[in-house]
């Protein structure tokens, strides 16, 4: 019964942010998968990737030399490369969320004017429902930016981490 009541609700919600906060929700879902396929990266996988740049920088046999420092930045570029993949989008779609919002805004007010145009802007009741798709996509968008960030910032601070310790593994002293 509890589920029954809490999607019942979920349902009235999304109907009242109207279109373009299922649009949010796309966004949100879309964001969130890329932050944790980040976050499960760097939990698993880089730490192959740093190993194999590890291994081929300890196979060669001299360091010092201008072309051993150039390897040397085409192994971190490489790994960085690969930790920093999907960032920017992950960015793009944080900096993309409060624009939904907006739009929700806009669509809500235009709702609003309809029916001050056809009842001449006396019936309040009509009008919440204008009102109601014009805050609720705004709040949704803000909330969804909101977490969007805080999971940005761990993830990008994860991800500086390992570059900088495969830059402190590949040394340069033999």
């Amino acid at each position: 019964m509890f589920f029954v009541d809490t999607w019942a609700e979920l349902g009235k919600f999304m109907d009242s942010g109207g279109m373009v906060l299922w649009a949010i929700v796309v966004l949100l879902f879309v964001m969130w998968t890329l932050l944790f396929e980040r976050l499960w990266y760097l939990r698993s996988t880089v730490g192959t990737d740093v190993q194999t740049a590890l291994d081929e920088w300890e196979a060669r046999g001299e360091r010092k030399s201008k072309t051993a420092r150039q390897i040397r930045e085409k192994l971190i570029s490489e790994v960085s490369v690969k930790i920093d993949d999907n960032i920017m989008m992950i960015k793009t779609l944080v900096a993309i969320a409060p624009l939904f919002g907006l739009l929700g805004t806009v669509t809500g007010m235009i709702v609003v004017f309809d029916v001050m145009a056809f009842t001449g802007g006396g019936d309040a009741k009509a009008m919440a429902g204008g009102v109601s798709q014009a805050t609720v996509p705004t709040m949704s968008g803000m909330v969804a930016a909101l977490s969007g960030v805080f999971g940005l910032t761990y993830v990008e601070r994860e991800a500086e981490r390992e570059k900088h310790l495969l830059e402190d593994h590949l040394t340069m002293d033999h």
